[in-house]
């Protein structure tokens, strides 16, 4: 036990992003057995794990060298994701480039603006994009595991929303129905888009294996 009587942490999340220590908590509350996500799954912040360099060339190789070396650090099981915007018309671009496309890490606006002046001459029939990630584990037993999520959708010609952030306000999913049907990731609830959304797809998918990963882990202290 931690000395405020709370559980010490079991899984790490290799991110210091608030909103997806959020999600992913959500994700797994109820569906890990023994697991109190409020108290046992933190952030790389809370346990003093470093920040770790992308260097992979897949979202599959980023989100693995993440959590391995967050398990490396910690001797904890760590969870980590890449994700990225890919459109059909360039060949899957920016993919793992998506954060700095225009040149900045982690600027938007810049991003966007780019992207949309790259697809100005793009028909509709051809602005088809999806969103992908790649969810990742590692275990200090040397457990690694990898699944995938995809949401699938279409680039508009402007921002559209406030909500989300990345290229939600561009992006329009496709699965979105009803009243819903045509909105930017960018308007609709954050809700809906945990729902549809290609994290929560990918992380929902490592869920029987963080479960298998934390008990094996857990029996050997």
């Amino acid at each position: 036990m931690s000395p405020e009587g709370q559980p010490e942490p079991v899984l790490v999340l290799a991110s210091h992003n608030a909103g997806k220590l959020v999600e992913l908590r959500e994700i797994l509350r109820g569906r890990v057995r023994g697991l109190d996500v409020d108290t046992q799954v933190v952030d790389a912040g809370a346990v003093g794990a470093p920040d770790v360099v992308e260097t992979g060339v897949t979202f599959a190789e980023n989100s693995l060298l993440k959590a391995r070396a967050v398990a490396a650090a910690t001797g904890l099981v760590a969870v980590a994701d890449d994700s990225g915007l890919c459109v059909d018309v360039m060949n899957g671009a920016p993919g793992i480039f998506s954060a700095r496309w225009s040149g900045r890490h982690g600027d938007d606006d810049a991003n966007i603006e780019l992207l949309l002046a790259q697809l100005g001459d793009i028909p509709e029939e051809h602005r088809t994009a999806h969103f992908e990630c790649a969810a990742g584990l590692a275990g200090p037993g040397g457990v690694e595991v990898v699944e995938y999520g995809r949401m699938p959708g279409r680039l508009l010609r402007s921002v559209t929303g406030t909500n989300g952030f990345g290229y939600d306000p561009i992006f329009a999913p496709d699965e979105l129905t009803g009243e819903d049907a045509g909105l930017s990731a960018a308007q609709i609830s954050a809700e809906l888009k945990n729902a549809i959304s290609h994290r929560a797809r990918a992380f929902a998918a490592l869920v029987p294996h963080i479960d298998a990963a934390l008990s094996s882990d857990l029996a050997q202290r």
